[in-house]
């Protein structure tokens, strides 16, 4: 007979299933329909697994964009984990968005942003040209979801002299076209490189060699 696994055993394994389910779609309705299905316990599945992103980004963003110097985006909030902590830290005017609604709700939830609306990214974003002082992105860019040429649109929608602050993973970044989208918009005078990050675990407890790297541009 077999033992009976523990409480955080269970938990691990369901995050891990949830993961499988995210990783593996191939729509952006595949997706927000995994997405959908694990809302409810995102949060407390997630940290079991040590996912360090929604709490690191806010350093970066810290590190670039004072606090009082106009609106942020959270692109691809989730379940608005990051949002808490950067009106922590003084951070009042906060947007977000994603493409499921039952992440959004949860987001919603936190009294944390002032708007919250529901986009995909990779196509069209509602908002004018240069709205946004920095747009930052945590999990995003990895198997799966938003593809490299996303940028494109949220560097749009942010300010001259903004910021572009967000991480993708390892197992994307040269099959993704990551690298030449960097360099066609530094070409076209679009952003700089101001900053980038070794490549580092972005979970503590489980996966060790799932690798991401932070990126931070200026947009010219």
């Amino acid at each position: 007979m077999e033992p009976e696994r523990s409480n955080a055993g269970v938990v691990l394994d369901k995050a891990n299933a949830a993961l499988d389910s995210v990783y593996s779609a191939t729509t952006p309705e595949g997706l927000s329909a995994a997405y959908a299905a694990w809302a409810a316990s995102y949060d407390s599945e997630t940290a079991a697994l040590g996912y360090l992103l929604p709490f690191l980004i806010a350093a970066w963003v810290a590190r670039h964009v004072p606090a009082d110097e106009g609106p942020l985006l959270d692109a691809g909030c989730g379940t608005g984990l990051t949002g808490p902590q950067l009106k922590a830290l003084g951070y009042s005017d906060i947007s977000g968005l994603d493409l499921s609604q039952e992440m959004l709700a949860v987001a919603a939830a936190r009294n944390a942003y002032g708007e919250l609306k529901q986009a995909v990214l990779g196509g069209p974003l509602p908002w004018p040209d240069g709205h946004f002082r920095a747009f930052f992105s945590t999990g995003v860019f990895t198997m799966g979801h938003a593809p490299a040429s996303g940028l494109r649109e949220l560097v749009r929608i942010t300010r001259r002299e903004g910021h572009a602050i967000f991480t993708v993973r390892d197992q994307v970044f040269e099959s993704g076209g990551f690298q030449p989208l960097f360099d066609e918009l530094e070409q076209g005078q679009k952003w700089r490189l101001a900053e980038e990050s070794p490549w580092f675990r972005c979970y503590a407890v489980a996966d060790p060699e799932a690798l991401v790297k932070t990126f931070v541009f200026q947009v010219l």
